[in-house]
């Protein structure tokens, strides 16, 4: 894991929230109603499609969820994507996504607290997974799944109706 990156400093939107892929983002929409407007997850905004968890995820919550971008699902072997898109691999699909949804609005500040140094801390997913976060000496927050990945949060903090979405840079895998 480098630290060599800044941590990201997104533009705002009109209500103060980041903008996410030069979109706007609204506080008084949901997860999907704001994720559908970003330009940089069409693949994730799919996959959430195929795995018929639109309803869940404009449902009442509130989650924490960590978006993977396009570049992030295109960096992932070949042919991965098209595979756990297939109908008959929808629970694989379900699986891998709710793996990124924590239940709560937990903010950087919140996934971070009272970390210094090496220290992690430790969240279950929806999926029954757990995540780790590591707030890094130069500021950046990063999230680790089961396998030891550990990606980038690359804007934080976009509020929601239902939750708040962190932007990674990489798609977290459970085991």
């Amino acid at each position: 894991m480098a630290d060599d990156a800044a941590p990201a400093e997104p533009m705002a939107s009109g209500d103060g929230n980041p903008t996410v892929g030069g979109a706007a983002m609204f506080a008084n929409k949901t997860i999907v109603e704001n994720a559908v407007n970003s330009p940089i997850h069409t693949t994730l905004v799919a996959a959430v499609k195929q795995a018929g968890l639109v309803e869940t995820l404009s449902g009442e919550g509130p989650f924490t969820v960590f978006a993977p971008t396009d570049d992030a699902f295109a960096a992932l072997p070949d042919g991965t994507v098209e595979t756990v898109m297939m109908d008959e691999n929808k629970d694989q699909l379900t699986k891998i996504l709710t793996a990124h949804v924590i239940p709560g609005r937990l903010t950087v500040a919140d996934l971070t607290k009272g970390l210094s140094g090496d220290q992690f801390n430790n969240f279950d997913t929806v999926s029954g997974d757990a995540l780790s976060v590591q707030r890094t000496r130069g500021g950046n927050a990063y999230i680790f799944d089961e396998n030891g990945n550990a990606w980038r949060v690359t804007t934080a903090d976009v509020m929601q109706s239902n939750g708040v979405i962190h932007v990674v840079e990489g798609v977290l895998l459970p085991r």
